[in-house]
C-alpha cells in the first residue's frame, strides 16, 4: 500500500507539473529584451531575453510599489549576475532568483526553450494582449430533494449547500460536525445535492482566473489575496458537504458501502474549511474591508461539476490535485505577508497550511482505499501515469487526458 500511494503521488505530481508548462511563442519572435505577458489571474509576467541568448521570467509588477518591470533596464550588478531594474525607484531584481539588494523578493518562473519555442512554467494562462474580464450570471440551484428522515447527515449537507450566507454556512457546519461527533446525528441518509451551492446576490462573480489577487506588497494587495483565499475556503466547505451528499449511496464493486470513517474525514475537512473562512473573514475586516468587497470566481466548483458522476475522479482532482496545488503556492504567499511584517495574517495562513496537508491526505487515503478494494489499478508492473489514466477511462472529466498530452509533449522539460 505504501508503494501504491507513493507511485500515485508521483503520477499526480507529473500531471500538475506537465499542465503548468505553457508555450508562449517562437523563440525568434522575442527580439526585445523585455516582453510583457498578461495573466488571467492579474499577476502578469515579464519575459527577459538577454544578450547571451538566455531567457528569464518574473512577475512584471515591482513588489515595492507596482512599478512596470517590463519597462526596466537589464544591468550587470558587478558580480556577473544580471538584474532587472525597476524604472520607478531603481530597485534591482536578480533574473535568476528574484532577490533584490533592498531585501525585497520578486517571483521568478522557470523558462525552457524546446524545438525553437519558449515555454514558461506557470499555472496562469498567458497572453500578449490584456485578457478581458467576463462576469458570470448567478445560477439558481435546483431545489433540494430529501428522501429520508429529517435528521440525517445528507439532509444537513444539502441544507448547508443551499445556505447563501457564508457566516450561516460556517455556523451550520460547526453545529452538524459537533452533533455527528456526539452521536446526535447517526444516520447518513440520502439526499440530492443542488447543482450549485447558493451564494449571496451581492457577490460579483467573474470568470475563473480573472481575479487580481495582487502580490502582497501593499495593504490593498494583501486584502485581495486574503479575499481570494476566503472565496476558495467557502467553496471548499461546499465541496466537502457535496462529496458527502452526492456519494452517500456509493457502493464498491462488491456491493459494500463507504465506511463511516469516510464521512468522519470529510465532516472534519468541512469543519476545518469553515474555520479557515472565519479566520480569513475576520482578518479581512481587521484590515478595513469585508468579504464581498471584491469580485470572486466559481472555478473550483466547475471541477466538482466535471466529477459529479465519479467519486474517484472527485477525490483525485478536487481533493488531491487542487488541494496539493494550494500547498505548493502557500509558502510563497506566506512569505509575501511576512516580508511586509503582517504577522497576524501569517499566523492565519500557518493554521490553514497545517490543516490542508491533512485534507490532501484524506483524499489520497480514500482514493487508494477504493482502488485497492476494487483492484482497479496495478502500479507494480505498469507505468504509474498510464495506470492512473486507465483508472479514469470513461470518466466525465478530461483533465487527465489533457495532462497526458502535455506530459508527452514536454517530457524532456520535466524535472
Amino acid at each position: 500500500m505504501e508503494r501504491f500511494e507513493k507511485d500515485l503521488v508521483d503520477a499526480l505530481k507529473d500531471i500538475v507539473e506537465a499542465g503548468n508548462w505553457q508555450c508562449v511563442g517562437e523563440k525568434s519572435t522575442f527580439k526585445s529584451p523585455c516582453t510583457k505577458f498578461y495573466s488571467d489571474d492579474g499577476e502578469h509576467i515579464v519575459l527577459v531575453h538577454t544578450k547571451d541568448d538566455k531567457f528569464w521570467a518574473m512577475d512584471s509588477s515591482c513588489p515595492h510599489e507596482g512599478g512596470p518591470l517590463e519597462q526596466g533596464d537589464i544591468e550587470d550588478l558587478g558580480n556577473g549576475k544580471l538584474a532587472l531594474i525597476c524604472p520607478w525607484h531603481y530597485f534591482d531584481f536578480s533574473l535568476e532568483t528574484g532577490s533584490s539588494s533592498t531585501g525585497l523578493q520578486n517571483q521568478v518562473y522557470d523558462v525552457r526553450v524546446l524545438d525553437g519555442k519558449v515555454y514558461i512554467n506557470t499555472q496562469s494562462t498567458l497572453s500578449l494582449c490584456p485578457i478581458p474580464v467576463t462576469e458570470i450570471p448567478h445560477q439558481d440551484s435546483l431545489p433540494v430533494e430529501i428522501t429520508s428522515s429529517e435528521n440525517t447527515l445528507c439532509m444537513w449537507a444539502t441544507k448547508i449547500l443551499h445556505t447563501a450566507d457564508p457566516q450561516e454556512k460556517v455556523s451550520l457546519t460547526k453545529i452538524v460536525q459537533e452533533n455527528w461527533d456526539r452521536g446526535k446525528i447517526t444516520e447518513t441518509g440520502e439526499a440530492s445535492p443542488p447543482a450549485q451551492p447558493n451564494r449571496k446576490d451581492n457577490l460579483t462573480v467573474v470568470e475563473p482566473g480573472k481575479i487580481k489577487r495582487g502580490k502582497g506588497g501593499t495593504l490593498a494587495s494583501r486584502i485581495a489575496l486574503l479575499h481570494s483565499l476566503a472565496n476558495i475556503e467557502q467553496w471548499a466547505i461546499d465541496l466537502s458537504w457535496d462529496v458527502i451528499a452526492r456519494f452517500s449511496t456509493f457502493r464498491l464493486s462488491n456491493g459494500e458501502p463507504l465506511p463511516r470513517q469516510f464521512f468522519d474525514d470529510f465532516i472534519k475537512v468541512a469543519g476545518d474549511e469553515a474555520k479557515h473562512y472565519q479566520l480569513l473573514e475576520q482578518r479581512i475586516m481587521e484590515l478595513g474591508s469585508f468579504f464581498g468587497a471584491l469580485p470572486v470566481h466559481n472555478g473550483l466548483w466547475r471541477s466538482a461539476t466535471d466529477t459529479s458522476q465519479d467519486l474517484l475522479a472527485r477525490l483525485a482532482i478536487v481533493h488531491m490535485v487542487h488541494e496539493a496545488r494550494g500547498l505548493d503556492v502557500h509558502p510563497q504567499t506566506l512569505s509575501r505577508f511576512a516580508a511586509q511584517g503582517d504577522t497576524s495574517s501569517v499566523k492565519v495562513l500557518e493554521v490553514i497550511y497545517a490543516d490542508e496537508i491533512t485534507h490532501v491526505a484524506a483524499g489520497l487515503r480514500w482514493f487508494t482505499y477504493i482502488c485497492s478494494k476494487e483492484g482497479r489499478v496495478s502500479l507494480k508492473q505498469n507505468d504509474p501515469f498510464k495506470s492512473l489514466f486507465m483508472t479514469f477511462t470513461g470518466s466525465t472529466t478530461c483533465s487527465y487526458s489533457m495532462a497526458i498530452k502535455e506530459k508527452t509533449k514536454l517530457k524532456s522539460l520535466l524535472p
